[in-house]
């Protein structure tokens, strides 16, 4: 029996314990394979994934999510976060990934309470253990389960069992709340939050699956791999026109590529403790 084989039943052993949830469901890898997994594992009557509208994330995201459960033959709920109407979310320090986890776990806890459900889980992995994430906090808080953690699964593996359970997202690039492309201590905004997501979506129909532009005083710091790296200097003449279009007064290309998390690398680690609360 392999090592993939034994996680994947221990994830299955985990969610059958559990009898009822609702999902922190984004249509992302990772979320996806929870709902597909507690959907075999407990039925579609005791699954209820939630799906979030934010000014924070794209809404082509939260219309392919509805349809991915849809064809998993599973009613998603849908819900709003009005993120930018929260100040302590719109300061944008480290502490704000906190409250707009606590805003999210809140609903989830409304709607866990409204059908009686026994816990919300989300889609957490062993990766996201290396990079700062001051939302463990308000997951603990909330009581809110981990399972893709606690089978120790990590996303080469979770790729890999969502292609043998034949989910379209299995090869989709990880998602990430808008906000994560803008340095901490600048204010969020719609226009710029509006602009990134923009720029982004320029480059993606160029055939590149993986970049993040990130937002530095009105310069954009693109991200993506090193294979993509010819397609953005040849097409160079219309991203930077189309940037500017967007309101960027510079455009430029980080040598270091693509990566998730890269606004934490200049992250105080004793502001970090704090805010983790270790």
């Amino acid at each position: 029996m392999t090592e993939l084989l034994n996680k994947e039943m221990k994830l299955n052993h985990l969610l059958k314990e559990m009898q009822s949830v609702v999902i922190a469901y984004s249509g992302g890898v990772d979320s996806s394979l929870v709902l597909k997994k507690a959907i075999d594992v407990l039925g579609v009557k005791n699954v209820k994934p939630v799906v979030v509208k934010s000014e924070l994330f794209r809404n082509e995201e939260f219309n392919q999510a509805i349809e991915l459960g849809r064809s998993l033959g599973v009613e998603v709920l849908e819900t709003e976060m009005a993120e930018l109407e929260d100040d302590n979310i719109v300061k944008n320090t480290p502490e704000s990934w906190y409250f707009s986890k606590r805003l999210l776990y809140g609903k989830l806890n409304e709607i866990k309470e409204e059908f009686n459900f026994n816990y919300i889980l989300d889609g957490m992995i062993m990766d996201d253990l290396k990079d700062f994430r001051p939302g463990l906090k308000a997951r603990d808080e909330f009581g809110v389960r981990s399972v893709l953690q606690e089978a120790h699964l990590y996303k080469s593996e979770i790729r890999e069992l969502s292609k043998q359970h034949d989910l379209p997202v299995w090869n989709k690039p990880a998602l990430c709340s808008l906000a994560s492309r803008i340095p901490y201590g600048e204010t969020l905004s719609f226009a710029k939050v509006n602009k990134v997501n923009e720029a982004e979506k320029y480059i993606l129909q160029l055939g590149i699956n993986h970049v993040r532009v990130r937002y530095h005083h009105n310069i954009a710091r693109i991200e993506v791999v090193e294979d993509d790296l010819a397609t953005v200097i040849k097409n160079r003449d219309n991203i930077t026109l189309r940037l500017k279009e967007l309101g960027f007064d510079y455009v430029t290309v980080d040598l270091e590529g693509y990566r998730t998390g890269s606004m934490n690398e200049v992250i105080d680690t004793k502001a970090t403790n704090l805010v983790q609360g270790s």
